[in-house]
């Protein structure tokens, strides 16, 4: 695949004049209408007016030193689960093909705007982002990263959001993240993603699949480019990252459940990374987390994302559940047969999961662990409903624990050019997202040596 620029590198070319926000645009548009390409699968919506007239007018204010931002006049993709001024919110599905075109934009894809990217299109997904695979029934899936000449599943729910910066359509793709949806993609992908703390960043205008555990985070090629779009999305000034010695890093890697039935390119590929980050001064220790084994009963019934987008779907799927993806539409309909104490147990055994974890993993930076238990598989493999729900279930497991613990967390590539793309995650109680960017930052280099 193509090396293609990093959000720093484009702003200089930008500043310096050996670019404008115009041929960025022009360029993402020809790769999208590639005819050998994934394009046509990777966006459900492109923006070609829009996006030009917006690259015309930041070059315009660049001229006269006017541009919102250093980034102003870069593409970038949304998820199309994201409400977009005048455009229809479809959610990857068909059920919303008859709605309203939208009055506002999102509080994040405003914030965007405001800063000066340019939205190049609404990039495919899962429908209502309930998977970790990234198949799609209604407007197909983009084939991933790895040996497409196969088709390898380019993981979920924000499947086009990845493959958009993977094959330079974007420049940064905004996505969300329930239980890995921007973690799992970038894993698939060898791209970074990042789930920032929930509260860091508004929900408004993106339809929720849970708003206990929803999280709006980007997708982009280095942590450093995560950590610019983190700091437009949450409206923070955006700040240079210092990485952090990797000497001195105190790591804890958590053995219960989320080192288990690892394929064997993920188990040696984070075993290297470890041993990699040990032989540079980083401490290292592997630590029981018992309080992990709480999340599979808290799941049993289907947990928050079944029963708060029932919630949302029920009217819907009275009219329209003849259209949706049928296993997306059996998992939502789990929630059915949720009761009130049923989720105000959830609640409640949520918040002491919180506080335990929270005093166990304090004397660490972070923890650190595989993105997914699996590589990406191939599509034609997922046909069948057992062995999709198997490969599912893994690539969500060890980014779930995570969004269940209300924390903070990056997936970075960690195998070697030309191998099966493998994610390695840092993650950290929420609130500590600056910490989690700093140790990425200085480890993301050297940890695929």
């Amino acid at each position: 695949m193509p090396d293609f620029p990093t959000l720093a590198k484009l702003a200089d070319d930008l500043e310096s004049g050996r670019t404008t926000s115009r041929k960025l645009v022009e360029a993402c548009i020809a790769r999208i209408a590639d005819p050998a390409g994934e394009g046509q699968r990777t966006f459900i919506h492109v923006d070609k007016d829009a996006a030009l007239a917006a690259a015309d007018a930041m070059d315009a204010l660049r001229k006269v030193k006017a541009a919102p931002s250093r980034y102003a006049g870069i593409p970038i993709s949304i998820k199309d689960l994201f409400d977009i001024r005048g455009q229809t919110t479809r959610a990857g599905s068909r059920a919303l093909d008859d709605s309203d075109p939208a009055e506002h934009d999102a509080a994040t894809v405003e914030r965007l705007r405001k800063a000066g990217f340019v939205l190049i299109g609404r990039t495919n997904m899962t429908e209502f982002a309930y998977s970790g695979i990234g198949i799609n029934p209604h407007y197909g899936t983009p084939k991933g990263a790895w040996n497409r000449a196969e088709g390898h599943v380019p993981g979920g729910s924000s499947s086009g959001a990845a493959v958009s910066v993977l094959d330079g359509m974007a420049h940064g793709a905004l996505g969300t993240d329930t239980g890995g949806s921007c973690r799992i993609p970038a894993a698939f992908n060898g791209i970074v993603g990042y789930k920032p703390t929930q509260r860091r960043v508004p929900l408004d205008g993106a339809v929720p699949l849970s708003f206990s555990l929803d999280s709006i985070g980007p997708l982009a090629r280095s942590v450093s480019c995560c950590a610019i779009l983190d700091a437009v999305l949450a409206n923070e000034p955006i700040v240079a990252l210092k990485p952090r010695r990797i000497q001195g890093m105190r790591l804890a890697v958590p053995t219960t459940i989320a080192l288990d039935d690892l394929d064997a390119a993920v188990a040696e590929t984070f075993e290297r990374a470890l041993k990699t980050l040990s032989d540079h001064g980083a401490s290292i220790e592997r630590i029981e987390m018992a309080e992990f084994h709480d999340i599979g009963p808290m799941n049993a019934k289907g947990g928050f994302a079944a029963s708060e987008s029932y919630a949302w779907h029920r009217y819907l799927i009275t009219s329209k559940g003849d259209v949706y993806d049928p296993r997306v539409y059996v998992r939502i309909m789990r929630g059915e047969a949720q009761s009130a104490a049923d989720y105000i147990d959830l609640l409640n055994e949520r918040r002491s999961l919180i506080a335990r974890v929270n005093a166990r993993i304090a004397p660490y930076d972070a923890l650190v662990l595989p993105t997914t238990a699996n590589t990406p598989p191939k599509i034609a493999d997922l046909a069948d409903d057992k062995a999709f729900t198997t490969q599912n279930l893994r690539a969500l497991r060890n980014c779930t624990l995570i969004n269940m613990i209300d924390g903070c967390a990056i997936s970075l590539p960690a195998h070697r050019e030309g191998d099966v793309p493998v994610g390695l995650m840092l993650a950290g109680a929420g609130g500590s997202d600056r910490r989690i960017f700093e140790l990425a930052a200085g480890m993301e280099a050297l940890i695929r040596v």
